[in-house]
């Protein structure tokens, strides 16, 4: 055993943790999709409240706890500072705590019909590793890239190092009977206006990341984006590249509700949502995390999220047949997905030294990052029928697949115009529609999210 890593403990209700993936994958075949919130609350009695009411919702749900900002950067002194002084914190402090109060948390709610995963942003995640080990919390999610990037300024070489450490320590839980899940979130690189092609082939590069370094239940990531059917196309892409290239079947998606501007009032917010959960279903995915009415003001409180979660499991129990796109094809975002991911496999045999070397070389660019490691010569813009495109490709190895005639000059007043492209679209469709959608699935929402043009300035909406 690697030091450091820790040895098998029996959780507080006595039994060892299911496999995560294994259990949405199972779910999924019964005919349901899995709903998880984003929730962390740093006070242990809210925390375990939350959770207590995401299993009770009326939905197939998996439980959740978000570490907060001070947890995920390293910085403990001020986690130690602010529960002396019992200030709020914006997610769970798994690594101050001592592992008793988390297992108390967790008692009589985790168990073999609902999972936990713990959800973090971190670069540095050695602590948060390790307060897993010591809890037995055998899910959560992240990569040395999509942790890295858009979060702060730690060195991807540093990330990846962290990284690999951190996961074949977590790999090391299957010693005693306990199998650990890793879920990429590449998928959701910085949150908005990153091509679905980069999207996708970031989450799956870190995952094949995660299985080199032992892990074998995996989930990708997609968020979705700008227009329901480059959303499709591009989940069909992300299936046929897993079960092209993963060394394991254990593996599923999980769609996030759109992670950018969102809308401000809460019927556009259920409209967006049912247009994710629609994603979910039609692409054949097995999971979603849902975003709530109070995403553009505040962290939503228990209720909300509650809120979310059984929107979501309604309109996909009532969402009638879709057509989702063929996994065979070779779509455009197929092409572009597999054309990134060669170029960066074909780099090292190692992915993670890989990865430096693609950051390196601008083979990968991730539009309008501003961390040191990246090139920052890729460019995207929201087209007039609302899919998200390249306005400049850098050196990334689309040559042949993204010509000249395809790009286009980004100005800052496009660039704003398309950070609230989605808000303005769903916000101005509930007004338009009166309040219609009455959490059932049954809200019109923006075919293609064209109830604007891109480039619409806000003032002009």
């Amino acid at each position: 055993m690697r030091p450091g890593a820790h040895p098998l403990r029996r959780t507080a209700e006595g039994a060892r943790p299911v496999d995560f993936g294994a259990f949405v994958r199972a779910r999924s075949r019964a005919g349901d999709l899995v709903v998880q919130p984003r929730m962390g609350f740093s006070d242990p009695a809210t925390m375990r409240a939350g959770l207590a009411a995401t299993r009770a919702a009326d939905a197939t749900t998996v439980g959740t706890v978000t570490l907060d900002s001070y947890t995920r950067v390293g910085e403990l002194a001020s986690v130690e500072s602010a529960l002396r002084a019992g200030a709020g914190l914006n997610g769970y402090p798994i690594v101050s705590y001592d592992p008793a109060v988390t297992g108390q948390v967790l008692a009589g709610i985790r168990d073999e019909t609902f999972p936990v995963q713990v959800r973090h942003g971190s670069a540095v995640p050695g602590d948060i590793f390790a307060a897993l080990g010591r809890t037995l919390i055998n899910a959560t999610e992240g990569g040395p890239v999509s942790y890295c990037l858009p979060y702060g300024r730690t060195p991807l070489d540093e990330s990846v190092r962290n990284w690999v450490r951190c996961t074949e320590d977590f790999a090391q839980l299957r010693e005693s009977g306990v199998e650990p899940h890793l879920e990429t979130f590449g998928g959701c690189m910085l949150g908005q206006l990153c091509p679905p092609s980069q999207l996708v082939a970031i989450s799956v590069l870190e995952a094949l990341f995660f299985c080199q370094h032992g892990i074998r239940s995996v989930s990708l990531s997609y968020a979705q984006q700008t227009h329901p059917g480059q959303d499709r196309e591009a989940v069909a892409a992300l299936r046929r590249l897993c079960e092209e290239l993963l060394p394991t079947p254990n593996w599923h998606v999980v769609i996030y509700a759109y992670m950018g501007v969102y809308p401000t009032t809460d019927e556009g917010a259920y409209l967006l949502l049912d247009q994710a959960t629609r994603l979910a279903v039609d692409s054949g995915s097995e999971r979603l995390i849902v975003k709530t009415v109070a995403e553009s003001r505040r962290i939503p409180t228990v209720a909300e999220n509650v809120a979310a979660l059984e929107s979501a499991a309604r309109a996909a129990r009532t969402a009638p047949p879709g057509e989702p796109a063929p996994a065979e094809a070779d779509s455009q975002t197929y092409l572009e997905a597999r054309a990134l991911v060669e170029g960066v496999l074909e780099l090292s045999s190692d992915i993670g030294h890989a990865f430096e070397l693609a950051f390196r070389r601008g083979a990968l660019d991730i539009p309008y990052c501003l961390h040191p490691d990246n090139h920052g010569r890729a460019r995207s813009y929201i087209d007039g029928d609302g899919r998200l495109r390249w306005a400049g490709i850098g050196r990334l190895p689309l040559a042949g697949l993204v010509g000249p005639a395809r790009t286009r000059d980004v100005t800052s007043s496009g660039l704003l115009a398309d950070l609230s492209y989605v808000q303005r679209a769903f916000d101005r469709v509930a007004m338009e529609s009166g309040g219609s959608h009455n959490r059932d699935g049954a809200g019109i929402a923006p075919a293609g999210f064209r109830s604007l043009s891109p480039g619409e300035s806000q003032e002009s909406s």
